[in-house]
């Protein structure tokens, strides 16, 4: 990574300016703009988030946000009511009242006599979100986005559920934002109204992971915010971005294919992060792509975006299976629309022998139709990773083949040439359940020579939504339905000698949380299928290349304590007991120019008794300090949940400390009936 300390403007911060936005709400926002903007005004970039400006993305807005103001742009870091140094209190994602400050944040700043009126929002997950949901409500002042790692449909493709199965993110993302909102505002900027501030938001922020499983269908809470349900309310570009190692990438061919603005994609090998800092690498210039993209959209300039591939993918090439790869091999595709004509689709029939045999290749002699049966044990899925990596592992899928164990496993031939696929694999499968709820997960891995297995892409179905999301309904048990489990999109090469393998199950613990019961499926063969998009492999794809990533000067930080992150499997025998602990340990920081130390830890454990459905218990604990002179503040945040056949069960616990002094105890025990789920 390049450090450039140098740009065509010289560059001012403002630290911290409050705008006025609804209901007499003040939002903190942290500025950057070029020195002397207030006589010659310049187009305006804004990230609104609640992260927390001063502590929680410090170092990544100062790698950002002065670059692209030192390139003639007023950059607006922003936080969300509720967070940081804004007031008010924060009680759900994207609600109404977020989307309105956020208008009302647009419009002030354009009446700025540093901004020439014309904005555009970017951001990465809640920032990308957001920037989706505000240029589907119009605001004038917007004129362009650039969302990443975001998504068009908050249920379907969400870190809370997918293909109707409840996943265990949802868990893991609820208790990030508990913790988050145990956090004050800095006194050095709030002064003494701080302490006030902060306990309106413990005593009112509230439990959010128990409104989310109140809604366990697609119902009017999802479709908030959910641009798909109108595509045609978007009026501006749209740049979109995601990475294969990340949670949110169907979304961008889905903006690309539905969108009727000029827009544009990419999908590198990254994880949950911004692509100048991408892990897996190769991370790339992302800040000249903005610049490219900025500037043709705010500026009026002829940059060539309109001239870029709609899509631009990392076609990631075979490796052996790492949940933590540094560096993922490849090569940058490019396709000019999507649906891509580029494209073919190449089945495989689910044959008898545990066979992929390709759709064309006639038998030799007339094969029978075979019923499969598959019942999985309850830890199918220790392998599996995390649903969204983010980048900081081990927390991708690992060797597949101790899942195989508890799978039904169909395999091809060696392959007689390469394959190249991109889009989104699917399964049909004819199939019948045992149980009126149940749940189908499928993997398409790349079995290498040597037999390691690695995972390519996934899919799950919550098999009462075989037919709606909004309305599922129960399966009758010994009854055959035809289903269609579609998988994450991937750009993957599997090399000639390689074979292609599908994996079914029933569960896929701890990534979805587990059915009610024990299910047992059964899969008829000769009427199930694999579908593969394959692309033909194009010249022009040579010329696509982006440079080294480059960044602006962070913030001088001391290191006191290193940050460390591990994921450990333990079985007790004697206990017939198998659990995944999650480390996820973010050190102890000091950022010295404002003299703040900032230490956070989450512990999260995923546990259960094989055999016993009953059994699955998700629990998160986290702990956060903010420290300076003599001023100590110190939460821990802990999340349990667990289920039988007929609820969930969830507790919850607080405690905030002022130096070493108990200020709040607070505790929470839920009953939530389960939902077909």
């Amino acid at each position: 990574m390049k450090t450039i300390s140098t740009f065509p403007n010289e560059v001012i911060e403002e630290e911290n300016v409050f705008i006025p936005v609804t209901d007499g709400i003040r939002l903190a926002a942290r500025i950057w703009r070029p020195k002397g903007s207030e006589n010659a005004p310049v187009p305006a970039i804004l990230e609104y988030i609640p992260y927390r400006k001063r502590f929680g993305t410090a170092v990544r807005d100062e790698h950002t946000h002065p670059y692209l103001a030192g390139h003639g742009y007023a950059c607006i870091r922003l936080d969300i009511r509720g967070s940081g140094e804004s007031e008010g209190v924060l009680t759900d994602e994207y609600l109404q009242s977020e989307l309105d400050d956020g208008v009302a944040a647009l419009h002030w700043i354009a009446d700025q006599p540093w901004c020439d009126g014309n904005i555009g929002m970017m951001g990465i997950s809640w920032g990308g979100f957001n920037g989706l949901q505000i240029a589907a409500m119009q605001p004038e002042p917007l004129k362009a986005i650039v969302t990443m790692s975001s998504t068009d449909d908050r249920y379907s493709d969400d870190i809370h559920h997918m293909g109707g199965c409840l996943l265990g993110d949802n868990l893991s993302w609820a208790s990030v934002m508990f913790s988050y909102n145990t956090m004050p505002p800095d006194p050095a900027l709030v002064g003494s109204r701080w302490r006030d501030m902060w306990l309106e938001r413990l005593d009112s922020s509230g439990l959010w992971l128990k409104n989310w499983l109140q809604h366990q269908r697609r119902d009017a809470y999802w479709r908030h915010g959910s641009v798909r349900e109108d595509y045609s309310a978007i009026k501006v570009p749209v740049f979109a971005v995601s990475g294969w190692a990340d949670g949110y990438t169907n979304s961008v061919f889905r903006l690309m294919e539905n969108l009727d603005v000029p827009r544009k994609g990419m999908v590198g090998p990254w994880g949950h992060i911004y692509p100048h800092f991408g892990r897996p690498g190769p991370a790339i210039d992302f800040l000249s792509e903005l610049l490219r993209w900025w500037d043709r959209w705010l500026k009026g300039k002829d940059t060539g975006v309109e001239d870029d591939p709609m899509i631009t993918a990392w076609m990631l090439d075979s490796a052996p299976p790492n949940p933590e790869y540094d560096h993922r091999p490849g090569q940058w595709v490019g396709e000019n629309i999507w649906p891509a004509p580029n494209i073919t689709f190449e089945r495989f029939t689910i044959a008898e022998g545990r066979n992929l045999r390709p759709e064309k290749k006639i038998p030799s002699q007339k094969e029978e139709e075979v019923n499969l049966d598959v019942q999985s044990p309850v830890t199918l899925g220790l392998h599996s990773g995390k649903w969204c990596s983010y980048a900081n592992g081990p927390d991708l899928a690992s060797d597949q083949r101790a899942d195989d164990g508890g799978a039904l496993v169909f395999q091809s031939d060696p392959l007689t040439e390469d394959r190249y696929i991109l889009g989104a694999p699917e399964v049909e499968l004819e199939l019948a359940s045992d149980c009126p709820v149940a749940m189908v997960a499928v993997r398409l891995s790349d079995m290498r020579p040597d037999h390691q297995v690695t995972r390519i892409t996934y899919g799950m179905l919550n098999l009462t939504h075989r037919d709606s999301r909004e309305h599922p309904e129960k399966l009758k048990p010994g009854c055959f339905y035809r289903v269609r489990v579609p998988m994450c999109y991937i750009a993957q090469k599997i090399p000639k000698g390689h074979r292609v393998r599908l994996s079914i199950s029933t569960v896929y613990w701890p990534l979805a949380w587990t059915p009610p019961a024990s299910v047992r499926l059964t899969i008829r063969t000769e009427k199930s299928m694999l579908t593969l998009p394959c692309r033909t492999p194009k010249g022009s794809d040579e010329a696509l290349e982006f440079g080294a990533p480059v960044q602006s000067p962070g913030p001088s930080v001391t290191s006191l304590a290193p940050p460390s992150h591990e994921w450990v499997t333990h079985q007790d025998l004697g206990r017939q007991w198998t659990e995944l602990r999650v480390t996820d340990d973010r050190g102890k920081m000091r950022l010295d120019r404002i003299d703040l130390t900032v230490g956070a830890r989450a512990v999260e454990t995923y546990g259960a008794r094989p055999g016993d459905f009953t059994s699955a218990t998700g629990e998160t604990e986290w702990y956060r300090t903010l420290q300076r002179d003599g001023w100590l503040i110190e939460t821990r945040t802990r999340t349990c949940l667990t289920s039988d056949q007929e609820n969930f069960y969830l507790t919850a616990e607080l405690d905030a400390w002022e130096n070493g002094a108990r200020v709040r105890c607070q505790s929470w025990n839920e009953t939530i009936p389960r939902d077909m789920v």
